[in-house]
């Protein structure tokens, strides 16, 4: 029906089933690509994570196909647009609502966690958010499972973790580190290392200098500093605890985890949109482009996607 977002590799369209006449997100990546960009380990494994996780606050997949040209991975569409949007017209968020969608954030990671699957891409463009303003964290090109720990450097400069930067072994630590990043986004509408050139970021997450702006409450503050800190000795969520030392921080403290998993906590934000008809008002436009899918003639590459 339209395009949803583009990406270095491929696209994501609004589709309707033909069959059950429910719509559907389509991520469909170029084969060719892929490969050029040395993403076929990555691509596999967004396969196999997706297969894997069932959560309330992650997206889901439901199938996936590919013809001689591109790969396709059927997904849940989701209405509400991304987060990123949100905050960008909010510039920033108030303290109750940055608290609702960090605890939502923190419920998944939990999970993912607890099935040795580090998410690696938090930030606020791969959250999106449902019809009733529940999230539902997408895009799982650098989701791996890792058993004890991993080296390769991936993810977005602004939010990538200290010991990511330096090519050392990391684990799930990571993914905490992030998760400062994203609460200060929210609270302050910009991120705390961001320079124009990556490398200057690299450079200033080594050093790891944090400017709080003052109206950061002091709960708040303390939370930040836990998780963006580059000893891994304090940052929580990666202490003896795990995510128990998280959810257990006072910034959460009104934080009924129960009732948040079952989804029965008002949302602070209701995304206005039209149920049931493909509403997609609140996505960005991009240019069309002919399409070529279905093909089938000589494929080069099929067989490094043995299972799509």
């Amino acid at each position: 029906m339209r395009t949803l977002g583009t990406g270095s590799f491929g696209r994501v369209h609004l589709v309707r089933s033909v069959h059950n006449h429910r719509y559907y997100a389509i991520k469909v990546l170029e084969k060719a690509q892929v490969v050029k960009m040395k993403q076929v380990e990555h691509t596999n494994d967004e396969r196999r994570m997706l297969k894997l996780v069932e959560h309330p606050f992650l997206i889901r997949m439901w199938g996936t196909i590919q013809d001689s040209h591109n790969l396709f991975m059927v997904m849940d569409y989701i209405e509400g647009g991304e987060l990123f949007s949100l905050l960008r017209k909010s510039h920033r968020f108030p303290n109750p609502v940055a608290k609702f969608y960090a605890a939502e954030v923190t419920l998944a990671l939990e999970y993912l966690h607890s099935h040795n699957i580090i998410y690696r891409d938090l930030k606020p463009e791969n959250i999106l958010l449902d019809r009733t303003g529940h999230i539902k964290i997408t895009d799982f090109g650098f989701a791996k499972e890792v058993p004890d720990v991993t080296y390769t450097l991936c993810g977005t400069p602004d939010y990538i973790a200290p010991e990511v930067v330096t090519t050392k072994a990391y684990n799930k630590s990571v993914d905490w580190w992030s998760l400062g990043i994203l609460i200060f986004e929210m609270l302050t509408g910009y991120t705390p290392f961001y320079d124009q050139t990556p490398m200057k970021t690299y450079e200033n997450i080594l050093v790891c200098q944090v400017k709080y702006p003052s109206y950061i409450l002091p709960d708040a503050r303390n939370l930040l500093e836990t998780l963006i800190t580059k000893d891994l000795s304090r940052r929580l969520g990666n202490l003896v605890h795990g995510p128990a030392d998280v959810k257990n921080h006072p910034w959460f403290k009104e934080v009924v985890w129960e009732k948040l998993l079952a989804k029965d906590i008002e949302t602070p934000y209701e995304p206005p949109i039209r149920v049931g008809v493909g509403d997609s008002s609140l996505f960005d436009r991009y240019a069309e482009k002919e399409l070529d899918y279905g093909i089938q003639s000589h494929d080069p590459y099929g067989y490094l996607f043995p299972d799509f």
